[in-house]
C-alpha cells in the first residue's frame, strides 16, 4: 500500500494533488503497482473517498485491475452483475457519474444490494480515455451519504486525467515493445534466410521455405528456428565448411 499523508478536510490544491502522484509514479516498480498506489492514494487526494477501485474493458468484459479493499472489488462485481451504476455509466454515457445518497439511487438495483452487502452510502464514477476510446473507469466510494461533493468531483476528474495519462504511457511503450520485437525478428529471420541461401545455393523464396517446413516440423515458432540457424552459424570454427 502507498502510503500518503492527508490532504486536510477542505480538499487538496491541484499543485498538491499532482506532487502527490508524482510521488506514487516514482515509488512505484511497474505498471500494475502504480494502479495499486492510485487506489490506495485515492482516499487521501478525493474528499469524502473510503474506498476505490479501477474497471477496465477487456476482451472477455470488464475486470476490476485495482482496488484499495475488498469493498471497491466487491461495490464493482455487483455493477458488473446488475448491469448498472455509476461506474458502468461513466465509462458508457456520461464521464462523469456522482451519486451522493444511494439511499435515494437513481440505480436500484445496485443500491439494493450495495446498502445490505457493504457500508458504501455515496459513488462517483470517472471515464479513463487511451487514444479517445472509452477504456474504463475510476471508481469513488464514500461511506457516508452527502460525503463526496463539487469538490470531490474536480479531484477525482484529476485523479482519472492522471490514470487516462498512466494507461495511455502503457499502450505505447506496449505497441513500442512490439515493434522492437517485431523488427528483431524480422532481421534474425533475415539473416538466417541468408546463410541458407549461401549454405544451399538457392534463391531466397526457396531458403524461406525451407525455413518454415524446419519450423513446422520441429513445431518451433519461425523467429526460434531462424535464430538456431544465426546461432549455430556464428559458433562453428573458422575452418569448417
Amino acid at each position: 500500500m502507498t502510503e500518503i499523508e492527508s490532504v486536510g478536510p477542505e480538499g487538496a490544491d491541484v499543485v498538491m494533488v499532482y506532487a502527490r502522484l508524482a510521488e506514487i509514479v516514482y515509488s512505484e516498480g511497474g505498471y500494475d503497482e502504480i494502479l495499486q498506489g492510485v487506489c490506495d492514494a485515492a482516499r487521501q487526494l478525493v474528499d469524502g473517498c473510503d474506498h476505490s477501485s479501477i474497471m477496465l474493458r477487456r476482451s472477455e468484459g470488464f475486470v476490476t485491475v485495482a482496488s484499495s479493499d475488498e469493498v471497491g472489488s466487491m461495490i464493482d462485481a455487483i455493477e458488473r452483475a446488475v448491469h448498472e451504476g455509476p461506474c458502468l455509466d461513466a465509462i458508457e454515457d456520461n464521464p462523469i457519474q456522482l451519486d451522493t445518497d444511494l439511499t435515494k439511487s437513481t440505480w436500484p438495483r445496485l443500491a439494493a444490494r450495495v446498502l445490505v452487502e457493504t457500508p458504501v452510502r455515496g459513488a462517483a464514477g470517472f471515464r479513463l480515455l487511451v487514444g479517445g476510446n472509452k477504456v474504463g473507469a475510476l471508481n469513488i466510494f464514500s461511506d457516508t451519504a452527502g460525503a463526496l461533493t463539487a469538490e470531490s468531483v474536480n479531484q477525482g476528474s484529476i485523479l482519472a486525467s492522471f490514470v487516462s495519462v498512466a494507461l495511455t504511457a502503457a499502450a505505447e511503450q506496449r505497441e513500442a515493445e512490439t515493434l522492437r520485437t517485431g523488427l528483431a525478428s524480422n532481421r534474425e529471420i533475415g539473416k538466417a534466410i541468408g546463410l541458407l541461401m549461401a549454405f544451399h545455393k538457392i534463391d531466397d523464396q526457396a531458403a524461406f521455405a525451407l525455413l518454415r517446413k524446419t519450423s513446422q516440423d520441429l513445431n518451433m515458432r519461425l523467429t526460434e528456428v531462424a535464430r538456431q540457424v544465426v546461432d549455430h552459424h556464428n559458433t562453428r570454427p573458422l575452418d569448417a565448411p
